[in-house]
This record gives C-alpha cells, sequence and structure tokens, in this order.
C-alpha cells in the first residue's frame, strides 16, 4: 500500500470514528455532518500534503514548513466555516468563533516558528561547516549542543571533521618522515658516488666506502619494502592461510632468537608462558613478525642490564600476548601515536640507534588483520605492548 493510500485510509478512518462518536449523543444529523464536512476537507488536505511532500524543498525548507503551517491553518478555518454555515450561527457567534480559531492558529503558529527555529537554524550551523569542510577548512565545529536527533548529528560531523584532520596531519608527517628518510641515506649515497668518481680514496677507503653505499643501499631497501608492506596491510590487499599456531613453541623460539641481539646490549630477555595456553588461529610467519618488531622495539628502548620478558596466557574467549620492558617508558603526550608509521618515541640515543619507525605500525596492521587489537597497558615503570588474537577467527582466504 503506498503512502497515499495509507494517509487516504487514516483521514477516512478517523473521520468514521468521529461519526461514531457524534451519533451517541447527537444521533444521525450530527453524524452525516461530520462525515460531509470534515472528510472532504481532510481527503484535500492529503492530497495536497502527499503533493507538497514528494515535490520537495528546492529553495528553502523554511518556505516548505511555512507552506505545510498555512495549509493546516486553511484546513481548521474551512473546517470551522463549514461548520458554523451548517449550524446556522448568527453573525455575532460565527464572528467570534473566527475570532477564537484564528487566534489560537496565530499562536500555534508563532509556537511552532519558535521551536522549529532552533532546528532549522541547527541544519544551518551543520551545513555551513560541512560548505567549510568542503573549501578546505579544518578548524571549523557545528558548534550545536543537546541530546536530540540533530545534535547528534552534528556531533557526528564534528567527529568527522576532527578524523580528516588528524589523518591530514598525519599524511603530512608520514611524508615528512618519508622525505627525511630517504633523504639521508641518498645524501650520503651521492657524496660516495662523487668521491668515487672524482677518485678521492686511497684504495682501502675505497673498499670502506663501497661497504658504506653497500649499508645504505640496503636500509633504502628495507625501507621501501617496509613501506610497501605497509600501505598493502592498510589497503587489506594481503592475504594469508591461517592454522592453529602453538604460542608456547613460537614465542619460545622468537625470544631465542632475539636473544643475541638483547646479549649485545646487556639487556635479559625471556619468556613468560601461561599453563594452559590454548593455540591461536593465526598465520605463523606474520605473527613471528609482530613479535620480532615489538620485541627489537623494547630492547631499542631499555638500558643495559634491564630486561624484556613476553607474557602469554589465555583471556575470555581469546589469548593475549604482552612484550613488557624496563625502559623509560612512553611520555602521556606520545601514547596516541606511538602505533602511527614514522613514529619515534624514547630518548634520542634510542631514536638514533636504527629503525625508521615502521615496526608498530606493520604490528598494529597485522594484529588487526588478524581480527585483533594491539594497545599500550598502563605500567608504573617501563613499557607494556599488549596484543590480543580471538580463537577462532579465520583471516580472509
Amino acid at each position: 500500500m503506498s503512502g497515499r493510500a495509507t494517509s487516504l485510509l487514516f483521514v477516512a478512518a478517523l473521520t468514521g470514528l468521529l461519526a461514531a462518536v457524534s451519533a451517541l449523543p447527537y444521533g444521525g444529523h450530527a453524524a452525516w455532518l461530520v462525515l460531509v464536512l470534515l472528510g472532504p476537507v481532510g481527503v484535500l488536505t492529503v492530497l495536497v500534503g502527499h503533493a507538497l511532500a514528494e515535490r520537495r524543498p528546492r529553495r528553502s525548507l523554511r518556505r516548505h514548513l511555512a507552506t505545510i503551517a498555512v495549509l493546516v491553518g486553511a484546513q481548521a478555518l474551512v473546517a470551522v466555516a463549514l461548520f458554523v454555515q451548517q449550524m446556522f450561527f448568527n453573525a455575532h457567534d460565527a464572528f467570534f468563533t473566527v475570532v477564537v480559531v484564528v487566534f489560537a492558529g496565530a499562536v500555534g503558529l508563532w509556537l511552532a516558528r519558535l521551536l522549529g527555529g532552533g532546528a532549522l537554524a541547527d541544519l544551518d550551523a551543520i551545513s555551513g561547516t560541512l560548505d567549510a569542510v568542503g573549501a578546505g577548512r579544518r578548524d571549523v565545529r557545528t558548534g550545536v549542543a543537546g541530546e536530540d536527533e540533530l545534535a547528534r548529528l552534528a556531533a557526528d560531523v564534528d567527529r568527522m571533521v576532527e578524523r580528516i584532520a588528524r589523518e591530514e596531519d598525519a599524511r603530512r608527517q608520514l611524508m615528512a618522515a618519508v622525505s627525511h628518510d630517504l633523504r639521508t641515506p641518498i645524501t650520503a649515497l651521492q657524496l660516495i658516488a662523487e668521491g668515487l668518481e672524482d677518485d678521492i680514496f686511497e684504495p682501502d677507503r675505497r673498499r670502506e666506502q663501497l661497504a658504506r653505499m653497500t649499508t645504505h643501499v640496503r636500509a633504502l631497501g628495507a625501507l621501501i619494502d617496509d613501506l610497501f608492506e605497509l600501505t598493502r596491510l592498510q589497503a587489506g590487499e594481503i592475504r594469508w592461510t591461517a592454522e592453529h599456531v602453538p604460542l608456547d613453541a613460537l614465542v619460545a623460539e622468537t625470544v631465542d632468537a632475539m636473544r643475541p641481539q638483547a646479549e649485545q646490549r646487556r639487556v635479559e630477555v625471556r619468556a613468560d608462558l601461561a599453563a594452559g595456553l590454548v593455540p591461536a588461529r593465526a598465520n605463523p610467519e606474520q605473527l613471528q613478525r609482530v613479535l620480532f618488531n615489538l620485541i627489537q622495539n623494547a630492547i631499542r628502548h631499555t638500558p643495559a642490564d634491564g630486561s624484556v620478558v613476553v607474557r602469554a596466557e589465555p583471556v575470555g574467549d581469546g589469548v593475549e600476548i604482552e612484550v613488557a620492558d624496563t625502559g623509560s617508558g612512553i611520555p602521556a603526550e606520545d601514547r596516541e601515536r606511538v602505533f602511527d608509521a614514522f613514529f619515534q618515541g624514547g630518548d634520542r640515543a634510542a631514536r638514533t640507534a636504527g629503525g625508521a619507525g615502521l615496526g608498530l605500525a606493520i604490528a598494529r596492521a597485522i594484529v588487526e588483520a588478524h581480527g585483533g587489537r594491539i594497545w599500550l597497558e598502563d605500567a608504573p615503570a617501563g613499557t607494556r605492548v599488549r596484543f590480543r588474537l580471538p580463537e577462532g577467527v579465520p583471516l580472509p582466504a
């Protein structure tokens, strides 16, 4: 049933109900008057209203609402005028009846304007904010407060603008970081190449400079590979096969592999595995990549004689793995950005010790691709990075 048919059926049912109610105390003539007078007026009003609703406001919503208000008022006046005529009111009674109806209608329209004006002002604020965002501004907000539907819509718009601003800022920082990390080795390669071309190096120095060139080329290759992998991960273009991975064996193997690097920095690294650890459904190579990145980052930011502990335990319907270190920790202002690409927190010595700041970003992308999440746990000292993998969630095939 169409909307217009439903509205006509509603008017017919309402008119019939009022006619039946009128017939009880006043008889059939009163019921006939209700049917004859209210029925046609209601049908005409519904048809005009549907025509306006289907046309949609082209220029102004205010004009559209004003038209609806006038239509409602006209319906009331026509109905009263017909009743006055049929009931044979004298001129005095008819005049004051119309005056009362006009007064009530005018007050009602004023209140409707008062109540609707706030909603229209909120719509103007939302529209103005979106226009400003479309023009390139990111410092605008709707300024709409409240708890109604328009206020919730305005809050969604404000959050969208904030998210766009953050993403654009992150994109600018990413481009600056990529430019910086590429410029340094490229500049070094250019200087070495010019020196070799001008033959200014002794034979022993030539071999040394060639070795440095190889180091810079490998660093550039690793950076480009990481960037490419991160981009594909974030775009969801990488597909893995998932299997049940015994976490106790995987964690122990990874810790053993990282132990020589930790010993070079006089840092202890060990595993602390809970009893009854269930296998996780994951890709073992990518899961180990996450552990490598987290442990390497922890070792880099842990001073000599410190420690790095890798914990794993079942929690609810999943498993959680944590890498905790005894380093200086992450400042509060950096906690929200620690998983962003190219972000490097901590002390200056640790930041210059290697790494482009992509390890945690890649770890987050891999964990999220497994249907899990990664976060920073509060710690009185050091840093605790924890991630969760749900049980039985297969990877995209």
